[in-house]
């Protein structure tokens, strides 16, 4: 029966090939939409990834993320100090900012400040890092953006508007609140989500740029000594009023804060829902043409002796096979274009995940489940009888 029921299915060509395409275009769809939140989710957690030797990051109690924060009082760190079990704390801070060209352009941009003896929170450059010890020095990164790190080629401010950008490179020239800041390299940071211009910088130039600042930090990067119990640790620094998270937790934070607050959520559920309604209509109008259109071959089968349960079996068998084959091809596909965009190093946020291939074959075979069960109206209803029927 199963064989019949191949042929069956295999006899038009057209619809069959319409019926694979369609259902492996929801699994594409399913795939991909996944991996894109899977991507942007893992760069909102960019800053945590880029600090692997942190064991647990101090914030203010608000804070729920890398994305929202606030400052709180540095002289705090010296009671984190104090703690057992803490081996070091350095300070960051996050301070949104406005960078000027020097031919008078501007654009938006991330300074992350870290503290002036270790530098920790600056990742590698293509140039020394003890280069920022230089008075009025920066390190830049794209952060996920593109074709916005870049530079007037000046060595003092024109103002001409018209003056050509290029990318920016070590030596180059910025202006910030007024000052002028040496660029001493290009620091090899994560993607960002969103995507934002990054700025390094240590605590004394960038106060010299803002005074406003001083005296705080948006958090406290906490080093744990070899061999302490980092889950005591947490809570006696909780004790000093501020929250205390290790880096694994802030990162789960972090998802929550963007699985409830980002928009980007909502138009990946829009993506899902889009890809079950193709799944359902493509695959639900081409399955039930095949069983409407033989009919008769199921009536033939059923007037030789084939049992209801027989018939109904090779309608789910078929829908079955379709989505075996079908699932495959569109999740293969999803997995050739993040590897297109890896190999050619676009900037999107594309991670396939575990979870992202295992939805998609769900789906897909419940989506076909759920068509089987509609096309098999047809032969419930169906008369042998119309075997003999003139037409």
């Amino acid at each position: 029966m199963r064989y019949i029921a191949l042929k069956l299915l295999w006899g038009d060509r057209v619809k069959f090939l319409g019926l694979v395409f369609g259902i492996a275009f929801t699994s594409f769809m399913m795939t991909f939409a996944l991996s894109y939140l899977a991507g942007f989710i893992t760069r909102g957690f960019a800053l945590i990834d880029e600090n692997p030797s942190v064991d647990i990051w101090v914030m203010d109690r608000a804070v729920s993320s890398t994305q929202m924060t606030t400052d709180i009082p540095l002289n705090l760190i010296y009671q984190i100090r104090s703690i057992p079990g803490v081996s070091y704390v350095t300070p960051m801070l996050l301070k949104d900012v406005n960078i000027r060209y020097l031919n008078g352009k501007f654009q938006d941009a991330q300074m992350i400040i870290v503290d002036d003896a270790s530098l920790v929170g600056v990742p590698k450059l293509n140039t020394d890092k003890n280069l920022l010890y230089i008075p009025n020095s920066v390190a830049a990164a794209t952060g996920g953006t593109h074709g916005k790190l870049v530079s007037a080629g000046l060595s003092y401010p024109t103002w001409s508007l018209n003056q050509h950008m290029r990318k920016m490179q070590a030596g180059d020239k910025i202006l910030l609140n007024h000052n002028l800041l040496n660029v001493i390299g290009i620091a090899d940071s994560l993607p960002r989500y969103p995507p934002r211009v990054l700025l390094y910088t240590r605590y004394k130039t960038a106060l010299q740029v803002f005074p406003s600042i001083k005296n705080r930090a948006t958090f406290f990067l906490v080093k744990v000594k070899k061999g302490a119990d980092i889950q005591r640790v947490v809570k006696d620094i909780e004790k000093t009023g501020l929250k205390a998270r290790t880096a694994q937790q802030f990162k789960k934070d972090t998802v929550l804060w963007l699985l409830q607050n980002s928009e980007d959520v909502g138009d990946m559920v829009s993506m899902l829902l889009l890809a079950v309604i193709v799944g359902f209509g493509v695959t639900g109008i081409m399955l039930y043409m095949f069983t409407y259109e033989n009919i008769k071959e199921y009536a033939i089968l059923k007037a030789i002796g084939a049992s209801q349960n027989q018939l109904i079996s090779m309608i789910f068998f078929q829908a079955f096979m379709s989505a075996t084959i079908s699932v495959g091809m569109g999740i293969g596909f999803c997995a050739l274009v993040g590897k297109i965009l890896f190999l050619y190093e676009f900037d999107y946020p594309f991670r396939m995940m575990w979870f992202a291939p295992l939805v998609g074959v769900l789906g897909v075979y419940i989506i076909s489940f759920v068509v089987a069960l509609i096309s098999i109206y047809p032969v419930l209803k169906m008369d042998p009888t119309i075997v003999f029927a003139r037409r």
